[in-house]
């Protein structure tokens, strides 16, 4: 139906990698293999508000979240194995988050829903934590067999869900870092398997998506 469609938001010149939407502020992020990060105001169709790391300072973009303990700043990782926070509004770099292997590319990059913390998921299998405030790595551990694609936080901020090539899922206590319960979900294909893991806002439910082109929704 055209008239669902709104407009296109025209500037990324390459692949777009992650998108997230603000709600308060009816903003929309993304980030892209072009090297930018662009703000958009989410209500018209408009040029980007803002460009970030248009000089691919830091690398390329590759995951990026909104900083839930603060509205106006946004968490973003690159291919470099950096992550930075940035404010939204003064397009400043607030933080670079403690990096020991800083070639190491970051998959995914995401914000606790109540706690001062950035959580990572990386290509040599490890899951990181920072505390937001310092910007100080607070646990490392080999999560996976494989390198870890996606990460979601139950909206309680109790449990973390991981997602990984190996084609398991992995659902960890946050505040023991144990993996609590571990299940194979999709096929390999072209040596890649899972590409994303998501929680249901209120239901009990969890979903992934895979290269196996499946979608899958978990009671």
């Amino acid at each position: 139906d055209p008239s669902v469609l709104k407009g296109a938001f025209v500037g990324h010149t390459d692949a777009v990698w992650g998108l997230v939407y603000s709600g308060p502020h009816q903003r929309l992020l993304s980030c892209s293999a072009d090297g930018t990060i662009r703000l958009w105001k989410a209500t018209e169709i408009a040029p980007a508000l803002n460009i970030f790391n248009d000089n691919q300072e830091m690398g390329i973009p590759s995951s990026i979240d909104l900083v839930s303990s603060d509205s106006s700043l946004m968490v973003t990782s690159f291919n470099t194995g950096h992550t930075s926070i940035f404010n939204m509004e003064t397009r400043q770099r607030i933080l670079t988050l403690e990096s020991f292997s800083s070639s190491c590319q970051i998959n995914k990059v995401i914000s606790h829903p109540t706690l001062p913390i950035s959580i990572t998921a990386h290509e040599d299998r490890h899951i990181k934590f920072y505390d937001n405030n310092t910007g100080k790595l607070i646990h490392s551990m080999v999560a996976h067999l494989d390198a870890v694609t996606s990460l979601a936080v139950d909206p309680n901020g109790l449990y973390l869900m991981s997602g990984s090539h190996d084609c398991s899922i992995r659902l960890w206590n946050l505040e023991s870092k144990t993996c609590i319960q571990e299940f194979t979900a999709h096929r390999k294909k072209f040596d890649e398997s899972i590409h994303d893991v998501a929680f249901h806002p209120s239901k009990c439910y969890i979903a992934s998506a895979g290269a196996d082109a499946l979608a899958k929704v978990f009671v």
